[in-house]
């Protein structure tokens, strides 16, 4: 079927939304660092699609719903949910995984947690590659672990790449314990190369230093782009990878995130942690449809974000020149770089955000020390509403 992705849904006033995204909640408006969310504001800030999900994911979970017992349940009750998983990958990105390296968390940036409190303790270091997603530095300061930072390379036009020889450095610290890494990577929507994985794999191999791998973006590419997931193309025997279909098919509030864990004593620790948790039968079955059926709808939509970005690309060129941004690898995300205007990073926030009414996630979240002038947004949404956003933005910077 066709699906309409020009379609515009109202997610802010809507019954059964509950959207964070475009809620106007006081909350939101403080960590976004305004006073107020009007009606008139368009969020651009957080990962999260405007689109309608794919039908067999809306079919299955109104199966579910229509079943009307909503009790305790488990994916490994479903030998269909690990099927799904394995196909996919399989086929998708010439990935193979058995049955028993899945592990189900409730959540990538709980899964993080949880990796790093049963492999580290606390005063270990964690190493992060800055500018990146948030939440890398506030599970390392909330679990009591010490932030190492191995500052990625900004070179010409915005394309940023690994300082190896620094991440070599910094992996000889005895008491580095494990590298977050993010692949694609988000900000900056890098796909990094299969030269750079097997370097880094063979650094933190050779140092003794865990890899934990966020891949949670990696069915979003580019056409003519092509990802590899880490754990196939470097030794797995140090590897966790998160998998999940929020990012893919819009599912970010089914909090469902599949770790691969390939080594059985690696994954005996984690398990030995962790424990268990179970996915709502929702969850389930919607991960199942998703992964079986909602290849259709995965397809039209990496068309239309192409497009999207492409869009968005051209207007920059064309009506703000001055804004630098590379076209992404990767992601829906797109890393603006304001510089170029000599205006202080509060200056750039009060003329986008309260001015223009347009809710972007400033750059230092992404880098507190160096993100300033940066502002990330994410463009998964109806045409419609990217361009009006950013005529609003265009409006709030003049060209001289």
């Amino acid at each position: 079927m066709r699906y309409d992705f020009d379609e515009v849904i109202d997610r802010r006033h809507a019954p059964y939304s509950y959207s964070i995204k475009w809620t106007t909640s006081p909350q939101i408006a403080k960590m976004l660092g305004v006073d107020k969310i009007g009606d008139h504001c368009i969020p651009a800030y957080l990962a999260d699609m405007d689109f309608r999900g794919a039908q067999p994911i809306i079919d299955a979970m109104h199966a579910v719903a229509e079943h009307g017992i909503y009790g305790y349940s488990a994916h490994w009750c479903a030998e269909e949910y690990h099927a799904a998983i394995i196909n996919w990958f399989k086929r998708r990105r010439n990935w193979v995984i058995r049955p028993e390296e899945i592990v189900y968390v409730n959540g990538t940036v709980e899964a993080l947690k949880q990796v790093i409190l049963a492999f580290t303790e606390p005063g270990d270091g964690i190493i992060i590659q800055r500018p990146v997603y948030g939440p890398f530095t506030g599970v390392t300061h909330a679990t009591g672990r010490r932030l190492i930072n191995n500052q990625m390379i900004e070179g010409e036009g915005g394309y940023y790449t690994m300082d190896l020889t620094d991440l070599e450095e910094k992996a000889r610290d005895p008491r580095a314990k494990l590298l977050l890494l993010c692949s694609p990577q988000n900000p900056v929507g890098r796909i990094w190369t299969d030269q750079e994985l097997l370097e880094v794999s063979r650094i933190c191999r050779e140092n003794g230093v865990l890899i934990a791998a966020d891949e949670i973006h990696g069915d979003l590419i580019r056409r003519g782009a092509e990802f590899h997931p880490l754990a196939a193309v470097a030794d797995p025997s140090n590897l966790i990878i998160c998998t999940a279909v929020n990012k893919t098919f819009n599912l970010a509030g089914l909090h469902c995130t599949n770790l691969v864990i390939p080594d059985p004593a690696l994954r005996e620790r984690f398990l030995a942690s962790f424990g268990s948790v179970g996915p709502s039968p929702f969850t389930i079955a919607a991960v199942i449809a998703a992964y079986n059926e909602g290849e259709e709808w995965l397809e039209q939509l990496l068309d239309y974000l192409d497009g999207n970005i492409d869009w968005a690309l051209a207007f920059l060129a064309q009506r703000m020149p001055q804004v630098k941004c590379r076209r992404p690898d990767a992601t829906y995300i797109m890393w603006l770089d304001f510089r170029a205007y000599g205006l202080s990073p509060e200056e750039i926030h009060d003329r986008i955000y309260n001015r223009a009414g347009v809710l972007l996630e400033g750059g230092h979240f992404f880098d507190p020390d160096r993100g300033g002038g940066f502002e990330r947004i994410c463009v998964p949404s109806p045409r419609s509403i990217l361009k009006e956003a950013f005529e609003r933005i265009a409006a709030q910077f003049p060209e001289r």
